[in-house]
């Protein structure tokens, strides 16, 4: 609703990189769930056709002098997560290994549409960052900066569990000097615990059978209280109006996690 309030176009990208999360008929059964939504893409794309593009950004990426081999296995790391630099001073090596971003002592700050001013520094925050992992399949850092840049994306609106990957992408924009679009982080889903509704926690999948209730339950969890004469309309009716007064300092910064979601 954003890119049409906009006047703008919405381009659906298929993230496929990583086949063994990838369930057979998965992405057959998201975009007929779409369709059932009356949400129509103007453009689609999968990221495992787009492999040569992820690979030259990697390429330029090391010729630039920005990347390492790391050998290290989760087991090595620390818990909090934050890459000690390990492997950092290591030249290229044969075998099995991970290639990491080089990020240094920086910061960096963005302006997100909906959670306000977000600060992350990467050296202390995050370390020297995996671009391609062991099993040499390209990470989601680089993989969505090179689709955006490409698509010339200017909005993405996504979940606020994404937020704190902002940083490092900001950090790929300018590296491989493209420009970043402006980000809104929509709060996401939880149940009572405040875990994410996701496959990990199996939580079931978006039901088809009434999509005008779905939209008309999203519209009003999000800050867009739809009219009561909304009510049995038809989904194409409900995101015409949800267009119309998409107003995005509505929507709420938290997480959302009603008594009862079912959609």
């Amino acid at each position: 609703m954003a890119a049409r309030a906009d006047g703008g176009r919405w381009l659906l990208r298929i993230e496929d990189l990583d086949e063994s999360r990838c369930l057979p008929g998965a992405a057959d059964s998201i975009l007929r769930t779409l369709e059932q939504h009356g949400l129509a893409w103007d453009d689609l794309c999968y990221q495992h056709e787009r492999l040569a593009l992820y690979h030259e950004a990697l390429e330029r990426l090391t010729q630039l002098g920005l990347t390492f081999p790391c050998t290290c296995s989760r087991s090595q790391l620390p818990e909090a997560g934050v890459y000690p630099g390990t492997c950092r001073g290591r030249n290229a090596i044969s075998g099995e290994h991970a290639l990491r971003l080089k990020v240094g002592d920086l910061s960096i700050e963005i302006d997100d549409s909906i959670q306000g001013k977000f600060a992350q520094h990467l050296g202390r925050d995050v370390g020297d960052f995996v671009i391609r992992r062991r099993d040499g399949v390209i990470a989601y850092q680089l993989a969505v900066v090179v689709d955006d840049a490409a698509q010339r994306i200017t909005q993405v609106v996504r979940g606020a569990d994404l937020l704190d990957n902002t940083p490092r992408q900001m950090l790929l924009f300018r590296l491989l000097g493209a420009r970043p679009p402006r980000y809104s982080h929509v709060p996401v889903l939880a149940d009572r615990t405040r875990h994410k509704l996701s496959k990990q926690t199996r939580a079931t999948s978006v039901a088809g059978h009434s999509p005008n209730a779905n939209l008309l339950l999203i519209l009003d969890l999000l800050g867009h209280a739809p009219p009561p004469m909304l009510q049995g309309a038809q989904p194409r009716e409900i995101l015409d109006w949800g267009v119309a007064h998409w107003d995005i300092s509505r929507i709420p910064r938290g997480v959302i996690h009603p008594e009862f979601v079912c959609i």
